[in-house]
């Protein structure tokens, strides 16, 4: 009985032209891959395949994608966790910071710890990263760096702007609030520009950036940061539906309130945020880089290619919590 069934379900498959066992094999075995899928990482087509046959993803397939990410903001916070995670998923990592001082030794040793991890495949320049400049002046040598082909990711993970309230007797300036926005918003979207325009995006690429609970809650002194915020989801939303067409995918992750460098800076009470939300998170505990960083790397993994013009939320389900402080 069990060899009739496999016949019939043999003659099955022929019928409606899915391949039998042989067939499967001798396909997985007789599969070419073009020179553009060699230079794909090679977890790519781990992850791409299924049980028995080889199996490309259709954002994937035929694409002469570069295993490099470019990550502006990499030295400490979310930016430097999704650095170090990357470099042990074994991406390359490009880097800007905009450090000083002892920071600036601290991003130092840290670009020599990501190349222990990833065998010297490093590159951080400590540069204004929102400069226009900037990007003129260092976009030839990323495109030199993965010999013109795509990135992988271009992630925004800048973390400068003006904290302070919009009126008041002390308040925000036009200069700030241009300059806050520019940085922690409209200069991702001058970076896609330039990375598109040289081809340095392609099908299978990833455009992301880190945005919070204040784009849409107010709060003391997070005005014009809460402003920066929208503006790059805005961007985010747009970039995806425009180039989505081509495989580029677009998306903001919304971590929760976790202490980093950045948190400090927003407000002086910043340890009385992380007390509040250890309470309020219904996993009672506050976001750390580490869970963003994981967060990133899914992200890039081939299964995620239809996630698009999203916001992502990483954050415990503290953005749903009604509890009280």
């Amino acid at each position: 009985m069990e060899r009739a069934f496999h016949n019939r379900m043999s003659g099955f498959r022929r019928s409606k032209g899915i391949p039998t066992e042989g067939k499967l094999h001798r396909r997985r075995e007789n599969t070419h891959y073009s020179n553009a899928n060699r230079a794909l990482p090679e977890r790519a087509f781990h992850l791409c395949s299924g049980k028995g046959f080889a199996y490309i993803c259709p954002l994937t397939k035929g694409v002469n994608m570069s295993d490099w990410v470019l990550i502006l903001g990499c030295s400490t916070g979310h930016g430097g966790a999704t650095a170090r995670r990357l470099a042990q998923d074994g991406y390359g990592i490009l880097g800007f910071h905009f450090d000083r001082g002892e920071v600036k030794r601290q991003a130092l040793a840290f670009r020599d710890e990501l190349a222990e991890i990833n065998g010297g495949r490093v590159h951080f320049w400590n540069t204004n990263a929102a400069a226009l400049e900037t990007m003129d002046e260092y976009i030839p040598k990323i495109e030199e760096i993965t010999a013109g082909k795509p990135l992988k990711l271009l992630l925004h993970s800048i973390a400068f702007g003006t904290t302070m309230n919009l009126l008041g007797e002390k308040h925000v300036t036009r200069k700030q609030m241009d300059m806050t926005i520019h940085v922690m918003g409209t200069s991702l979207l001058y970076w896609t520009q330039k990375l598109h325009d040289r081809n340095l995006l392609g099908r299978g690429s990833r455009v992301m950036g880190f945005t919070s609970e204040g784009n849409y809650v107010a709060m003391e002194g997070y005005g014009p940061v809460s402003v920066a915020k929208v503006a790059m989801e805005a961007i985010l939303r747009q970039i995806g539906w425009e180039l989505g067409q081509f495989g580029i995918t677009a998306n903001a992750i919304q971590a929760g309130v976790t202490p980093t460098r950045a948190l400090t800076k927003i407000s002086d009470r910043w340890e009385d945020w992380v007390e509040r939300t250890r309470y309020r998170n219904p996993m009672r505990r506050t976001t750390t880089p580490e869970d963003v960083a994981n967060v990133v790397s899914l992200l890039l993994r081939p299964e995620a290619d239809f996630i698009n013009c999203s916001i992502v939320y990483c954050d415990g389900g503290e953005h749903r919590s009604g509890r009280i402080y």
